[in-house]
């Protein structure tokens, strides 16, 4: 099960919970009627929309009508796939983390997932501005017999711009659990001086642009291949993995639209599908 409580240090300087500026949440259910995907339940609250544009299959995005996210808020995402649901759940355009007042905004996506069901987690890239503090967490629950694509993508302040991170908190954790037992636990920390710390050869090399691809599917080792082909044809640092029926791919760029292109080459490489509609836009 998912555990509910506030990270220990998402807390005020005397053990308080820190404040909360803004609650959103977006909690859904599909199922699969006659091999078509339906919404069977769906609940949302603040800020955040999810819309479902006509056409291929079922799409779901994610729009945060606040216009940004700030230190103090908090946002709830959880998806509930049926058996046999396919869900590709995006997000309507990059989400800007702006700069906190000293409490850290909370980003979750929550996801279980019934037997044979397919969940494509593909949010466009996260804007980290200069005096952000976010904690980030994605958990996953899903049988063998499922499938899940789940990539994010991490921008380091405005590239094009040319900013600089000098002092900002990023904090991600992936849980992924598969038949009840961990797949794959990951924490990244990244405080302080964020763009000096990635200029180190041992740490970024001069990155601005992180991201990171799971693929966990019965066939997810096959595909390796097909994706470092993939990759070793795009621009910027880019590497895969796979074991124990899950394929990894990192990613490490300067300009964010390479990243992109990258994260999507390696997407339909390991899924043989299509990016969502929304990252054309």
């Amino acid at each position: 099960m998912f555990d509910s409580e506030l990270p220990s240090d998402a807390r005020d300087d005397r053990g308080g919970l820190a404040k909360v500026r803004g609650r959103s949440e977006v909690n859904a259910a599909f199922g699969a009627v006659h091999g078509d995907t339906r919404i069977a339940r769906i609940f949302e609250r603040g800020s955040f929309r999810l819309r479902f544009p006509r056409g291929r299959g079922c799409e779901a995005v994610l729009i945060n009508t606040g216009g940004g996210i700030t230190g103090g808020d908090r946002l709830d995402v959880s998806l509930e796939l049926g058996v046999g649901a396919t869900v590709v759940a995006t997000s309507q355009a990059a989400e800007k983390l702006y700069r906190s007042d000293g409490a850290a905004a909370l980003i979750a996506l929550r996801a279980r997932l019934g037997d044979a069901s397919r969940l494509m987690w593909l949010p466009q890239e996260s804007i980290l501005f200069d005096g952000a503090i976010v904690q980030r967490l994605l958990e996953i629950e899903m049988p063998a017999t499922a499938k899940v694509t789940a990539a994010e993508i991490l921008t380091l302040g405005r590239t094009a711009h040319g900013e600089r991170i000098t002092n900002a908190s990023w904090r991600d954790r992936w849980r992924i659990i598969r038949d009840g037992r961990l797949l794959l636990a990951e924490n990244v920390r990244i405080d302080g001086a964020i763009s000096e710390l990635m200029e180190r050869p041992a740490l970024g090399a001069g990155a601005r642009c992180l991201a990171t691809l799971v693929h966990v599917a019965p066939d997810a080792e096959a595909r390796l291949g097909d994706v470092r082909d993939a990759l070793a044809a795009v621009e910027g640092a880019a590497a895969a993995s796979a074991w124990n029926g899950m394929l990894v791919a990192r990613f490490a760029g300067t300009e964010t639209h390479k990243t992109r292109a990258a994260v999507a080459a390696a997407v339909v490489a390991a899924t043989g599908d299509a990016m969502p509609r929304a990252w054309s836009c």
